[in-house]
C-alpha cells in the first residue's frame, strides 16, 4: 500500500537535493551520487532552455534519470560515451579529494578551516570559468570535481544544517562574501557526548548565536589535539573524538554522529552542487556548459590534422584541403559533424601554432591558410607537432599526420607513446614517398625516409591502433578514404591486431546487430586472406566473385574491405611472411571504456584512476563502463597480448551505476590490448544480443612506479613545483629522466637517479609559465623513467591549468536608459522596446558576453563610442512577450541578470548578482532527486 506523502517532508524535499558523503556506496547516497545526481539535473535543464530557445520540443528523459536518457532527450544520443567520460572524470576527481588530501582539514572544512575552504573554491571556480573560456574542458573538468568535494563536505563537517538553515550557503561560491559568523579559536562550541548519541552535543549559545563552527579531526592517535572546548569530527577514526569534549558532529552517513541530520545535510549538499553548476553555466553559455559536458549535437568526435608543411608537401596540402572541404561539406549539420576541429603544422625547425575551434569555418580558414615552404634538410619536428596535438585533443580522438620526412625529434617517440596511452588515442601516419614505396615503383630510393626511419612511425601507429599507410604523392587522395570513414560517428573497434614477423594466424570477430558498416582494414606487403562468414560461406583475397566483401578498395600498403553484414562470429585467415596488422572496425551505440585504478588503502576506500602505467608482476584493476545502451552488461574482459600469445581473463565485480571492476593476477608481460564481451538488450527485436570489443590501443605494465600529488593551478610569473616520487622492482642503476610539456614553458628537473629495488627516489620538476600567459590556458606535462639499457620505462601525465590573479570580484550593472511600452488588451497590434547600458565598473576586467535567456524579440548590443567598458544595448518585441531577461559576464566570469518588462505601467528594471533562482523546473527536478531518495528508504 502506497503511503501518502507528509506534506512537510514534500516541502523539504522541493528545494534541496539528494543524500550523500560517503566514497564508496553503502546505505547512504555518496559523493559520487551527489554529484551525478546535481550534474544530470541541471544538464536537463540547460538542454530543455537551449531546446526551447532554438524552437525546438523537448521530452524529459525517463526517470530515474541515465547516461543515455538524458544524452537522448538532450538530442545528443551520440555523445553518451564522452558524457558518462566527463561525469566520471568530475566524479574521480571528487573522490580524489579524500583519497590525497585526506589530511588537509582545508578541502573537508575540518577544523573550522572556513575561510582555507572558501578560498580553494573560489580560486577553482575561476578556474573553472577560464578554462571553459578557452574550451579548454578536461582542464575544467578536473577543476571543478576538485572543488565540488570541500563544498559538499562543508553541509556534512559543519553545524550549518544544525543552525537551522534550509537552503545552501550561497557566499561559499562568492568572492568578498561572508560565510558567517566563525567561531573563534578560543570559544567553545561543544559538550562531550556518546559517539552514538551525540543529538544535543553543540552548545545552545553557539545554536543562538547561529556560530558556525566544524569538527576537527586526526588519524593520529598519538598527536591527535585539538583546541578545548572544540567539536570533534567524531567516528571510530577520528582520534580528537577521543579527547574531551568526546564525541562527533559529522553527517557523512546515517551511522554517523549527527547521522540523524545525514538526509537533511545531503539535500542541502546536492542543492548547493547545482548552485555552483549553475553559476558556472550562467559564465560559459548553454552550449559551451553542454560541451563541458561532453554532449554534443553532431558527432563527438575531434577531425585532429598534423601536417608537415616543407616545401616538398606541396601536393599533400593540396589533398588535404580537398579532403578537409569534403568532410565538412558532407557533414556539417548531421550527427557526423565532428564536435571539435585540430590543427598542428610543423616544419623544421618549428610547430605550431595549434589550431583548435568548434567552428568548422576557421578550421576550414586554417587549412587554407597553410603553405608549403622552406625544408631542405628532411627530418622534420613531426612527433613535436604530434605531441601537441594528443595534449589538446579529447580523450579518445582520431589523429592523421601527414609527411613525406623521417622525425628529427625521435627522442619523443616515448612521449608520444605515453599521451597516446592516457588519451587512448588513435595515431594514423599517412607517409608518402617511402624508401619501400619507391622500390615498389622501381625507382631509386628516395633519401627522404629510410626503412628504419618509417619503422618509427609504424611503431607509433600500432601502439594507438592507427594505421602507418605508406604510399606515392600520387596515391594520397585514394589512401583519405580512411579519413572521410574514419569520420562516421560511433566507430568502435572489434577487432586489433598487428604481427612482426607476420605469421600465419586465424583471427575471430563478432559482429552484433548493432553494429552497421563493418570493415576491414590491413597494412602490409605481400598478404593473402580468406574470410569466412558466420554462416560458412568464404571469399579469398583473390577472389573477386565472393558475395562478403562489398568494396575493397588497395592503395600503396592499404587495404580497405566493406563487408556484407552478418551477425555472429567471423574469422579471418591471414597468412604472409611480412609484418602486418589488421583492424575490423564498424558503427554502433554500443562502446566501452576504462581506466587502470589503485583501490585506496587508506580509511577512506575508493578508487584512484592511474596517471601512469599499471604495476608489472603483480595483481590490478579496471574500472569499465559500457555505453550507448542502459541494458547492456559486461559478461567477459581479458587482456590479449599483443603478439597473441598471452590471454588473462579478469574477474567482475559489479559496481553502482553500471560499472563494473576488473581484477586481474597480472598483467601481460609485453603489450596487450582490453577485449570486452558483453550482452545487451537488441535495438531491432526483442531478442538478446552478444558483442565484443576491443580498445585499439596497445597498454603495458611497468616494474618502475611513479607518483607525484602537486597543486592543480600554476600562477604566471611564479616557479611552479611538481615533487614526484620514483620506486623500482627491477634492476639498481642509474635511471634516465625526461620532462616535456605541451606549451614549452621554462622547465628544470634532474636528468638521471640512482635508484635500488624498493628504495624510492624523489625529484622535482619546475614550471615557469610566462607573465603573459592568458587565464584557462591549460598544460599537459610528462615525467618520463627510463632503466638503464632501456629495458623498462613509465611516465606520469599530469594537466594544470594556469590562472591569473583575479581582482575583479562584482558583477557587471545595467542601467535602464529608455522604455517605451503602450501595450494594450490586443498585444498583437503593439510593440515595446527597452534600451540600457551595460558596465562592469571603473576597476572591472568589461562586458564579455550579453545573452538573452527570456524574450522572444530582437536584441542587438553595440560597444559604447566614447567608452569601450560600456556596452549598449537594445530590446525589441511584440506585446504578447511582455518580459525579457538578458545574462551579462564579465571577462573572468562574474554573472548578472537584468530583468525588463514592457507590461502597461511597468518602468523598473531589476539587475543582480546571479543566484541559484529556485524555478519551478529546478524544484520539479529536486522532487525527482526526493523520489530516489524515498526509493531508497524504502517509502513508496
Amino acid at each position: 500500500m502506497k503511503s501518502v506523502w507528509p506534506s512537510a517532508l514534500f516541502l523539504s524535499l522541493l528545494c534541496t537535493g539528494a543524500l550523500g558523503f560517503d566514497i564508496l556506496p553503502g546505505s547512504s547516497l555518496t559523493h559520487q551520487e551527489i554529484t551525478q545526481q546535481a550534474l544530470f539535473n541541471v544538464t536537463v535543464q540547460v538542454c530543455r532552455a537551449l531546446a526551447k530557445a532554438e524552437g525546438t520540443d523537448f521530452t524529459f528523459p525517463a526517470q530515474p534519470f541515465t547516461i543515455q536518457g538524458v544524452a537522448t532527450a538532450c538530442g545528443a544520443p551520440r555523445s553518451s560515451k564522452t558524457f558518462i567520460q566527463s561525469i566520471l572524470h568530475i566524479i574521480y576527481r571528487n573522490v580524489r579529494v579524500d583519497i590525497r588530501y585526506a589530511l588537509n582539514a582545508s578541502f573537508h572544512f575540518d577544523d573550522e578551516m572556513f575561510v582555507q575552504g572558501k578560498k580553494i573554491i573560489i580560486e577553482g571556480i575561476q578556474a573553472v570559468k577560464a578554462s571553459n573560456k578557452l574550451e579548454n574542458y578536461e582542464a575544467a573538468r578536473q577543476n571543478l570535481g576538485e572543488i565540488l568535494h570541500p563544498l559538499q563536505d562543508f553541509y556534512s563537517h559543519s553545524n550549518w544544517v544544525e543552525l537551522g538553515e534550509k537552503s545552501p550557503n550561497s557566499n561559499l561560491i562568492k568572492s568578498g562574501a561572508s560565510i558567517g559568523n566563525i567561531a573563534a579559536k578560543s570559544r567553545a562550541t561543544c559538550r562531550s557526548c556518546d559517539g552514538n548519541n551525540c543529538r544535543n552535543n553543540i552548545l545552545e549559545d553557539i545554536i543562538a548565536e547561529k556560530i558556525l563552527t566544524s569538527g576537527y579531526f586526526s588519524l593520529n592517535f598519538i598527536f591527535a589535539t585539538k583546541p578545548k572546548g572544540k567539536c570533534s569530527h567524531g567516528g571510530t577514526v577520528d582520534q580528537t573524538s577521543k579527547i574531551e569534549p568526546t564525541g562527533g558532529i559529522n553527517k557523512d552517513k546515517e551511522s554517523s554522529s549527527h547521522g540523524y541530520l545525514h538526509t537533511q545535510a545531503a539535500n542541502m549538499a546536492i542543492a548547493a552542487t547545482s548552485e555552483l553548476l549553475e553559476d558556472i553555466r550562467g559564465a560559459a553559455g548553454d552550449r559551451p556548459f553542454l560541451q563541458m559536458m561532453g554532449l554534443f549535437k553532431g558527432s563527438s568526435k575531434a577531425l585532429c590534422f598534423v601536417i608537415d608543411t616543407t616545401s616538398s608537401m606541396k601536393d599533400d596540402i593540396a589533398t588535404v584541403k580537398t579532403v578537409t572541404s569534403t568532410i565538412i561539406n558532407r557533414n556539417v549539420g548531421t550527427a557526423n559533424e565532428p564536435s571539435l576541429y585540430i590543427l598542428v603544422p610543423f616544419n623544421d625547425p618549428g610547430f605550431g601554432p595549434l589550431t583548435k575551434t568548434t567552428d568548422s569555418a576557421v578550421f576550414q580558414n586554417a587549412i587554407d591558410s597553410l603553405v608549403a615552404t622552406g625544408g631542405g634538410d628532411p627530418p622534420e619536428m613531426s612527433l613535436s607537432g604530434l605531441q601537441l596535438a594528443l595534449s589538446a585533443a579529447p580523450l579518445n580522438s582520431e589523429i592523421f599526420l601527414f609527411t613525406d620526412a623521417a622525425a628529427k625529434d625521435k627522442n619523443l617517440k616515448s612521449t608520444v607513446i605515453a599521451l597516446i596511452e592516457r588519451t587512448q588515442s588513435v595515431v594514423n601516419f599517412m607517409i608518402t614517398d617511402t624508401s619501400s614505396v619507391n622500390s615498389r615503383k622501381r625507382r631509386a630510393p628516395s633519401n627522404r625516409i629510410a626503412e628504419a626511419d618509417a619503422q618509427l612511425y609504424r611503431d607509433l601507429a600500432q601502439a594507438s591502433g592507427g594505421q602507418a599507410i605508406e604510399i606515392t604523392k600520387s596515391e594520397l587522395p585514394q589512401a583519405t578514404v580512411l579519413i572521410k570513414e574514419s569520420s562516421n560517428a560511433s566507430l568502435v573497434t572489434l577487432l586489433q591486431a598487428a604481427r612482426n614477423p607476420g605469421k600465419a594466424e586465424n583471427f575471430t570477430f563478432m559482429i552484433d546487430d548493432s553494429v552497421t558498416n563493418p570493415t576491414v582494414y590491413i597494412t602490409g606487403k605481400s598478404i593473402t586472406f580468406t574470410l569466412i562468414s558466420p554462416t560458412g560461406e568464404s571469399q579469398g583475397s583473390s577472389d573477386t566473385t565472393g558475395s562478403l566483401i562489398i568494396t575493397s578498395q588497395s592503395v600503396g600498403n592499404f587495404q580497405s574491405l566493406q563487408l556484407k553484414k552478418q551477425t555472429g562470429k567471423w574469422e579471418m585467415r591471414m597468412v604472409s611472411s611480412n609484418p602486418y596488422t589488421v583492424k575490423v572496425i564498424g558503427q554502433s551505440p554500443i562502446d566501452f571504456f576504462f581506466d587502470f585504478v589503485v583501490v585506496s588503502q587508506g580509511p577512506f576506500g575508493g578508487f584512484d584512476t592511474l596517471e601512469t602505467r599499471p604495476s608489472a608482476g603483480g595483481n590490478g584493476s579496471l574500472l569499465m563502463s559500457l555505453t550507448g545502451s542502459d541494458t547492456a552488461t559486461v559478461t567477459e574482459v581479458t587482456l590479449v597480448g599483443s603478439s597473441g600469445s598471452e590471454v588473462i581473463k579478469g574477474v567482475l565485480v559489479p559496481q553502482n551505476n553500471s560499472r563494473v571492476l576488473v581484477q586481474v593476477g597480472k598483467f601481460p608481460s609485453g603489450d596487450f590490448v582490453v577485449q570486452v564481451k558483453g550482452q545487451a538488450d537488441s535495438f531491432t527485436s526483442k531478442a538478446l544480443i552478444l558483442f565484443q570489443r576491443q580498445s585499439p590501443t596497445n597498454f603495458r605494465s611497468s616494474n618502475l612506479t611513479m607518483n607525484a600529488n602537486p597543486e592543480t593551478i600554476i600562477v604566471p610569473g611564479t616557479p611552479f613545483s611538481v615533487p614526484f616520487t620514483l620506486t623500482t622492482s627491477g634492476t639498481s642503476g642509474n635511471f634516465t629522466i625526461r620532462s616535456t610539456n605541451s606549451r614549452g614553458f621554462d622547465s628544470t628537473f634532474p636528468t638521471s637517479m640512482f635508484l635500488e629495488p624498493g628504495i624510492t627516489g624523489n625529484g622535482t620538476v619546475t614550471l615557469s609559465a610566462p607573465l603573459n600567459t592568458p587565464s584557462g590556458t591549460d598544460v599537459t606535462l610528462a615525467i618520463e623513467a627510463e632503466a638503464p639499457g632501456g629495458t623498462d620505462s613509465n611516465y606520469i601525465v599530469l594537466r594544470f591549468s594556469v590562472l591569473n590573479t583575479v581582482t575583479d570580484f562584482k558583477a557587471p550593472v545595467c542601467e535602464q536608459l529608455s522604455l517605451q511600452t503602450n501595450c494594450s488588451v490586443n498585444c498583437s497590434m503593439r510593440m515595446w522596446e527597452v534600451s540600457a547600458r551595460v558596465t562592469d565598473g571603473a576597476d572591472g576586467t568589461g562586458v564579455d558576453l550579453v545573452t538573452l535567456k527570456q524574450g522572444n524579440g530582437t536584441i542587438n548590443t553595440t560597444l559604447d563610442s566614447g567608452n569601450e567598458n560600456i556596452t549598449l544595448v537594445y530590446y525589441s518585441a511584440s506585446c504578447c512577450s511582455p518580459d525579457m531577461e538578458i545574462e551579462v559576464v564579465d571577462r573572468v566570469g562574474n554573472v548578472a541578470t537584468c530583468s525588463y518588462s514592457g507590461r502597461q505601467g511597468s518602468t523598473s528594471a531589476v539587475s543582480e548578482a546571479t543566484k541559484l533562482t529556485w524555478s519551478p523546473l529546478f524544484c520539479l527536478s529536486i522532487v525527482i532527486v526526493g523520489l530516489h531518495i524515498l526509493t531508497k528508504m524504502g517509502i513508496q
